[in-house]
């Protein structure tokens, strides 16, 4: 009854559940759930209850009426650009997320913490770049002549990409190397 089983498959599988892979896990959790509340967010940007923007539409209150018109951001370029960024990002850090889950699952752990880390590098790259391009090319193309403020679906998405870096970092961290954490 002797196993084909060998000694890095062995530990991998026996290699205990570190605290920073858990709060790593938590992170990438709160990312997830940051960015979904960022991608259905109606407040990215608001103005005096006159104008608000999302990344799906566009919406503006006419001084003499009570009727928001509203119409789909999906027709311009940058738009389009930031919303799939963003969502490459979240499709990242969902991927990353069920693998690492699966991971703590069935017991092989230490082969999926590059990938998972790898992933979440990723993700950070693609939706610090979608929310750098949002407000300078909103300020670029878009005039607004009244007070205006990124609102808190742009904190959001900024609060996702926080988490998800934070989460890479964690599972970047070798156990073996820091004794203590156990």
């Amino acid at each position: 009854m002797s196993s084909a089983v060998t000694e890095t498959e062995e530990s991998a599988r026996s290699s205990p559940l570190t605290p920073l892979k858990l709060v790593g896990l938590v992170c990438v959790f709160l990312a997830l759930c940051l960015d979904v509340g960022a991608v259905m967010s109606p407040a990215w940007v608001t103005a005096d209850d006159q104008y608000y923007l999302s990344l799906w539409e566009s919406c503006w209150k006419p001084a003499s009426t009570e009727n928001w018109k509203c119409t789909s951001t999906l027709g311009s370029d940058w738009q389009v650009a930031t919303l799939a960024l963003l969502l490459g990002g979240g499709a990242l850090v969902l991927m990353s997320f069920l693998v690492a889950l699966v991971a703590v699952c069935i017991g092989t752990r230490r082969r999926f913490y590059a990938p998972v880390a790898f992933m979440l590098f990723a993700a950070v790259v693609l939706q610090a770049c979608s929310l750098v391009l949002y407000p300078i090319k909103f300020i670029e193309s878009i005039n607004l002549r009244i007070y205006h403020e990124f609102n808190w679906g742009y904190g959001l998405a900024w609060g996702g990409t926080i988490f998800s870096f934070g989460g890479g970092i964690l599972y970047c961290l070798n156990p073996k190397n820091y004794e203590e954490y156990y």
